[in-house]
C-alpha cells in the first residue's frame, strides 16, 4: 500500500476498523439468530454457483445485483451497475463501447486476452469479444433484471476452465417480473434523463400472460447522449453515443414437469463520428486516433427446454444458443477530417483499414442433476457437457496479423458434487476437462491446427457452527488454453506462438459469514460475509519484444491476493451496506505491482424509507486509496511506476413508489452523483470519471 498524499482519503484503517468490530461482535456466535433469507443482500437466492441457496450460505465469494439496485443506480453503461460489489469493477473506460471486466485484479482492455480469464454469460450463453482499442461486452443495463457476479475460479467447473478471475451471469427481463399473480398482462413505460452529456433514454416493455402456463415478454429501448463532462469540466471527446435494444421472450410451461424458454435479444449503436479508441486515454489519445464510422451489433438467440421428473436422479436440462458480435468500421479519419492510412502489407496502421468484425458462436449445453439421499445426508449431482464452435473474423481491407482469423471448437465435461451433512456441513467438490481445438483462418501464414485440453479442479466447503455464524473455504486449480489472438497473431517479422502453454492458477480462499436479527431492535437484521484469497497464475502469456520471432509467449508469473468485506444492515425504516476490498497483484518475478491491480476501496451506503409513503432516500460514498501499480518492458527489462491518487465521491438518492391510489404503478428516480463535482480518476480506468450527475427516470406500469 502506497501512502496517501495529503488530502487524500484514508480508507484502509476505517474498513479494517469495521472488520475488526465484525469479528469482536462473533465472538460469542451462539447468541445470533437465524436469518434464513435475511432481508438484505446476503439473503438473496444465488443461482449460479450449482443449488440455489442464499448468499450468505454460499461457500463462495458471490454477489447477486437484483433489480431494486439497477433502478436506484439508472446506469447507462454497464460498468455503473457494478459500483457497490466488492472486488468487481470495469477496466478501460466508462465510454460506450469501451468496457471490460476486472475482477480481483485481473481483467483489463489493453492486455492480451485479459478477458478469456473472465467468463461473461448472458441468459446462459457465454459472450466474448476482442478488438484493439474497444471493449468486450456491449450492451444495454435495461435489458436486464439481476447480474450475478462469482469471484475467484471456484465456478470454473460449471462455466469454463479458463475461468480465473471469476464469472459474470446477467439475466434479462421476464414476464412474471412485470404481471402479478391473478393477472394476465402488464405494460410499462419508462423515461429517463442524464445531466451529464444530456443523456436520454426511452423503453417500453409489454408482458402478456394470454393462457395458463404461457408467458411473452417485449421490450424496447433507446438510449442517447452527447459528450460528457469530468469533474475538471473538460468535455471527453468521442463519448457520444446513440444506441437502441430490444429483447423478445417467451416461456411456456408444458404440463407440470417441463419449461420451454425462448429468448432473443439484440443491441445496436451507430455512429457516424465514434473515437476509434474507446478504451479511453483521454483526449490527447482519442484525437491521435482519430474518428471512424462504427457500426456494433451484438445479437443473443437462446432455447432451452428443463424438466423435474419422478425420477430423483433424472432432471435434465438442455440448451441450445447463438451468439453474434459484430463490428463494422469504415472511413477513418483524423479529428481534422483527413482520411487515414490503410497499407497492402501487414501493418499496426491497418487498424484504420476499413474492416469487418465478429465473433460468432454457437453452443449446445445438456445438464442434469440428480437428487440423492439417507439418513442425515443429502446429495447434489451436477454432470453436463457443453459444446461450443466459435469463429473470430476479420475482413479487412488490408492484413490484420494483429487480429488474425480462425475457429475455436471446446467440448467441455464437467461433475459437480454438493454434499449436505446434517444441515451443518457442505461440501463441494467438482471437475471439469475441455477439449479445444482452435484451427487458423486461410490468411494466417505459417500457422497449423492446434489441439489441447485444459482442466479444473475444485472443492469447497462450509460448516454452520451456530445457525447464524458459518465458517468456508475452497481450493481450486485451473487452466486456462491460449485463445486464437495468442495463437495466430503474426506479422513479416513474426511467427504465430503454436507452441503456447496453458495458464495455469492455483486460487485459497477462507472466510466467514455471520447474521444476527434483533440487534438493536426486534425487527432489524445484520448480515456480513469476509473472504480472503490467494490467486497463483503461472505461465502468464505476454506480447513479446519486437526483435522476438513468435508474437505471443509464455514469460510471466503473478499473484493476486487480498480480502473482501460484505455487510448489510436492514430495518423496515433504515438500511446500511459495506463492500470492501482489497487486492495486491505482484509480478513473482520482479515485485512490482501489477498495472491491473486495482486501488484499495470502500463504498458506503445508508439510507432510509418512509413504507407507508413508498420513498426511499439515502447517500453513497465510494473511496478509493492512492496506488503505485508498475509495468515492465519486454524488450528493455525498464519498469515504469505510475502513481494514482486516492479520492472520494459522494452520491444522494431518493426514490418513489406509491402502493396506491391514483399514483399507484409509478416509479421515480433521482440521483445526483459525484455531488462536489470532484475530478478523479480511477487506476484501472484510462479516463478521468464523470463529473456531477443529475439523474432522473420515471416508470409507469397498468397491469389488467
Amino acid at each position: 500500500m502506497q501512502p496517501n498524499h495529503p488530502g487524500q482519503p484514508r480508507i484502509a484503517g476505517l474498513a479494517r476498523l469495521m472488520t475488526t468490530a465484525a469479528i469482536i461482535a462473533i465472538a460469542a456466535p451462539a447468541a445470533a439468530q437465524d436469518t434464513a433469507g435475511g432481508g438484505t443482500f446476503l439473503g438473496r437466492l444465488i443461482l449460479g454457483a450449482g443449488q440455489q441457496k442464499v448468499a450468505i450460505d454460499t461457500p463462495q465469494a458471490v454477489t447477486a445485483v437484483e433489480q431494486d439496485d439497477i433502478d436506484r443506480e439508472q446506469p447507462a453503461t454497464i460498468g455503473q451497475m457494478f459500483r457497490n460489489v466488492p472486488g468487481v469493477q470495469t477496466a478501460g473506460s466508462d465510454r460506450p463501447l469501451g468496457t471490460a471486466f476486472n475482477i480481483r485484479g485481473i481483467g483489463t482492455t489493453e492486455q492480451t486476452a485479459s478477458e478469456a480469464r473472465i467468463i461473461v454469460n448472458v441468459d446462459g450463453v457465454p459472450k466474448f469479444y476482442e478488438q484493439y482499442r474497444l471493449g468486450s461486452f456491449f450492451t444495454d443495463p435495461e435489458l436486464y433484471r439481476r447480474v450475478e457476479v462469482l469471484r475467484g475460479p471456484g465456478s470454473a467447473v460449471l462455466y469454463g476452465s479458463g475461468a480465473t478471475g471469476g464469472t459474470v451471469n446477467f439475466e434479462t427481463k421476464d414476464a412474471a417480473d412485470f404481471i402479478p399473480e391473478g393477472k394476465t398482462g402488464a405494460v410499462r413505460l419508462k423515461f429517463g434523463y442524464d445531466s451529464n452529456g444530456n443523456g436520454k433514454m426511452a423503453s417500453a416493455i409489454l408482458a402478456m400472460r394470454p393462457a395458463e402456463g404461457a408467458e411473452f415478454l417485449a421490450a424496447l429501448g433507446y438510449r442517447t447522449s452527447d459528450e460528457y463532462k469530468d469533474g475538471a469540466g473538460t468535455v471527453l471527446s468521442g463519448t457520444e453515443s446513440s444506441s437502441p435494444a430490444a429483447l423478445i421472450k417467451g416461456t411456456f410451461r408444458l404440463g407440470e414437469t417441463q419449461t420451454l424458454r425462448l429468448s432473443l435479444q439484440r443491441f445496436e449503436s451507430d455512429n457516424d463520428n465514434a473515437s476509434l479508441a474507446q478504451t479511453g486515454g483521454g483526449n490527447v489519445i482519442a484525437e491521435s486516433f482519430g474518428i471512424v464510422q462504427r457500426d456494433v451489433s451484438d445479437t443473443t438467440i437462446s432455447a432451452e427446454w428443463q424438466a423435474t421428473t419422478d425420477l430423483a436422479w433424472l432432471n435434465p436440462k438442455v440448451q441450445l444458443a447463438w451468439s453474434d458480435t459484430s463490428v463494422t468500421q469504415r472511413n477513418a479519419r483524423s479529428s481534422a477530417g483527413v482520411p487515414q492510412l490503410c497499407l497492402p502489407s501487414p501493418s499496426n496502421l491497418n487498424v484504420f483499414c476499413d474492416v469487418d468484425y465478429a465473433y460468432r458462436t454457437a453452443m449446445l449445453k445438456v445438464e442434469n442433476t440428480a437428487t440423492m439421499q439417507g439418513a442425515g445426508w443429502e446429495n447434489f449431482l451436477t454432470v453436463g457437457v457443453q459444446a461450443t464452435n466459435q469463429k473470430r473474423i476479420a475482413d479487412s481491407a488490408g492484413p490484420l496479423g494483429f487480429h488474425p482469423e480462425g475457429t475455436d471448437r471446446k467440448i467441455g465435461v464437467y461433475a459437480q458434487s454438493e454434499l449436505v451433512i446434517g444441515e451443518r456441513l457442505t461440501l463441494i467438490p467438482g471437475a471439469r476437462i475441455d477439449f479445444a481445438t482452435r484451427t487458423p483462418g486461410a490468411n494466417v501464414p505459417r500457422a497449423d491446427q492446434v489441439k489441447d485440453e485444459a482442466s479444473a479442479l475444485t472443492f469447497a466447503a462450509l460448516y454452520k457452527i451456530t445457525d447464524g455464524f458459518s465458517v468456508f473455504g475452497s481450493v481450486a486449480r485451473t487452466e486456462r488454453l491460449p485463445t486464437l489472438d495468442e495463437l495466430y497473431s503474426w506479422s513479416t517479422t513474426k511467427a504465430p506462438a503454436l507452441s503456447l502453454e496453458k495458464e495455469k492458477a492455483t486460487n485459497f480462499e477462507l472466510g466467514f459469514a455471520w447474521s444476527r436479527q434483533g440487534l438493536l431492535s426486534a425487527d432489524d437484521s445484520l448480515q456480513l460475509k469476509a473472504t480472503v484469497f490467494r490467486n497463483t497464475i503461472d505461465n502468464l502469456i505476454t506480447t513479446t519484444p519486437a526483435q522476438s520471432r513468435v508474437f505471443h509467449q509464455n514469460i510471466a508469473r503473478a499473484q493476486f491476493e487480498g480480502a473482501e468485506v460484505e455487510a448489510g444492515y436492514e430495518t423496515e425504516r433504515f438500511f446500511g451496506r459495506l463492500a470492501y476490498s482489497y487486492v495486491m497483484g505482484k509480478d513473482r518475478d520482479f515485485g512490482y505491482t501489477i498495472a491491473t491491480t486495482p486501488a484499495e476501496s470502500l463504498a458506503l451506503t445508508l439510507g432510509g424509507r418512509i413504507p407507508d409513503r413508498g420513498v426511499e432516500y439515502g447517500w453513497r460514498g465510494n473511496f478509493a486509496d492512492g496506488i503505485t501499480t508498475a509495468s515492465r518492458s519486454t524488450a528493455t527489462g525498464a519498469i515504469t511506476q505510475t502513481h494514482y491518487a486516492g479520492y472520494g465521491t459522494h452520491d444522494l438518492f431518493v426514490a418513489w413508489k406509491p402502493k396506491s391510489g391514483a399514483l399507484d404503478g409509478f416509479d421515480v428516480q433521482l440521483a445526483v452523483e459525484n455531488v462536489f463535482d470532484r475530478e478523479f480518476r480511477n487506476n484501472l480506468s484510462s479516463d478521468n470519471g464523470r463529473g456531477r450527475t443529475v439523474k432522473l427516470s420515471v416508470a409507469k406500469a397498468l397491469t389488467w
